[in-house]
């Protein structure tokens, strides 16, 4: 933890070819953001230039050589690369691969010294970011690596909180997946994050069906019959406070998510599309699970409206501000239990 008065958030750039340095920028136009804490950009100061300068937006920053450095209630840079990058709004290239991740290494490299208080990371493109250190599918799988932990992908907003059973896996591989043991570890880590992360004593968890309709009492399928509900009838004797499964055909359009603290999803598009319906450029995409906090926006590098300075930057504000809450929320937690709440693997 750094002994500088403000929290400090760490940010990686994400794909500069994308949208990620414009929300970034965007951001941290308004000073008045620096009352609240202190951002350290992971990138390089002759991109940040070139595309303040492109985005016509206006901001001071401090240059430094590490994280162990960071200057409070300023915006700090550090150059994690040194070569000269050629922005190609718009097109995911070999070299943004190359330098949004090593963005995104030195990044969680603080955060594993405990340089930054929180990381929030910019939009990646999972196709040419891929090299020997990063062959996953995206940031949460990554996180679990570096951070040794469980990890839960976690749709945030202040209203709906969608978890994840099953994330960035191809739809023929979801089944495979869904197992009793999986079913209690995603069911425990929305659990606890409710209670650790966001200040909820008694949380109420909604789980979605497997098959359309709950199987339609075998009908259509006996996966929920034979897999979910023993599953969550065993979970439910210890007190816990678990529903379903729901159908998810109807669960939100009738707005009976509104009943419960957080929805567990099958798999991404179950969760995903009407989270991104309902919170769409609002929404923060949260890997809960960890000691460690990351938060996200909810969009992707948004390569088709790249270096037209038109990219909102609420959600990106939103990411910062929740890992900020959650930071908070996880003291007082602490505070108020004597000691750090643990996750069982």
């Amino acid at each position: 933890m750094s002994d500088i008065s403000l929290p400090t958030v760490g940010i990686s750039c994400g794909d500069p070819n994308g949208i990620g340095i414009e929300v970034i920028l965007k951001t941290l136009e308004d000073s008045r953001i620096l009352k609240s804490f202190t951002p350290i950009i992971f990138c390089n100061n002759k991109l940040l230039s070139e595309q303040m300068n492109s985005l016509s937006i206006k901001l001071d920053y401090v240059k430094i050589s590490s994280s162990k450095k960071i200057v409070s209630g300023k915006i700090n840079v550090i150059n994690v690369w040194d070569h000269f990058f050629e922005t190609d709004y718009g097109n995911p290239t070999a070299d943004s691969g190359k330098v949004s991740y090593l963005s995104l290494k030195a990044s969680v490299e603080s955060l594993k010294s405990n340089d930054i208080d929180v990381l929030v990371t910019a939009p990646i493109n999972k196709n040419n970011i891929q090299n020997k250190e990063f062959e996953f599918p995206g940031h949460t799988d990554f996180l679990a690596r570096e951070l040794d932990g469980n990890s839960l992908m976690f749709m945030i907003t202040e209203n709906l909180k969608i978890g994840l059973l099953t994330d960035h896996i191809p739809l023929k591989s979801v089944y495979s997946q869904i197992t009793e043991e999986r079913i209690q570890q995603k069911i425990s880590l929305i659990n606890s994050s409710l209670k650790q992360d966001f200040g909820i004593t008694k949380p109420k968890i909604a789980i979605l069906s497997i098959d359309p309709h709950v199987g339609d009492g075998g009908v259509i399928g006996s996966d929920d019959d034979e897999i979910l509900k023993p599953t969550l009838v065993e979970m439910s004797k210890s007190g816990d406070l678990i529903f379903g499964p729901f159908s998810s055909d109807s669960f939100f359009g009738s707005d009976q998510y509104k009943k419960y603290d957080a929805v567990l999803a099958i798999y991404h598009d179950q969760g995903l599309i009407p989270f991104k319906t309902i919170s769409f450029g609002e929404g923060v995409n949260y890997t809960a699970g960890l000691k460690k906090i990351r938060t996200s926006p909810d969009h992707g590098t948004g390569y088709d409206i790249a270096g037209k300075g038109i990219a909102d930057h609420n959600s990106f504000k939103n990411a910062i501000f929740s890992a900020l809450d959650i930071l908070k929320n996880r003291k007082l937690y602490t505070a108020l239990k004597g000691n750090p709440l643990t996750i069982k693997n």
